[in-house]
């Protein structure tokens, strides 16, 4: 079971949160694709303006499945070891689905201001190859 993880390689943020995945993960689950390579992206059906909407999870073995912005990082913590106790947890107080996702889209959308922005694209040390995807867009 493998999981694209796509996310802007030149956020400070994103990158900590791939690189605190790399550490645990060790490429195991998750392969990492910056949204700065159109190559992969295109072979994946996703354009620029997708990424618009933040970080997208795809199943790498069922395309079809993708999560994007808060939802992608919901179903990044089911994947994690004990991350469902605390994505259920989440989901079963009042209002914090709908509070969760204004929070992502402010962050998203101010990300290089609140976090700053990298000078040179980070790409993982367990990068998606995607030089064999010819998924359907």
């Amino acid at each position: 079971m493998t999981y694209f993880f796509i996310y802007d390689g030149k956020c400070n943020l994103c990158v900590s949160v791939v690189q605190l995945l790399e550490t645990f993960d060790k490429g195991d689950i998750f392969r990492y694709i910056p949204m700065q390579d159109e190559n992969s992206l295109s072979r994946l059906g996703i354009t620029p303006k997708d990424c618009e909407q933040g970080m997208i999870l795809i199943d790498a073995d069922r395309p079809e499945r993708r999560w994007q912005g808060s939802d992608a990082a919901e179903e990044l913590g089911n994947l994690l070891p004990g991350g469902s106790l605390f994505v259920s947890a989440y989901r079963a107080l009042p209002g914090m689905k709908w509070t969760g996702d204004r929070v992502y889209e402010q962050i998203r959308d101010n990300r290089y201001q609140l976090f700053g922005q990298r000078t040179e694209i980070y790409n993982s040390t367990y990068p998606g190859d995607c030089e064999t995807c010819n998924y359907p867009t």
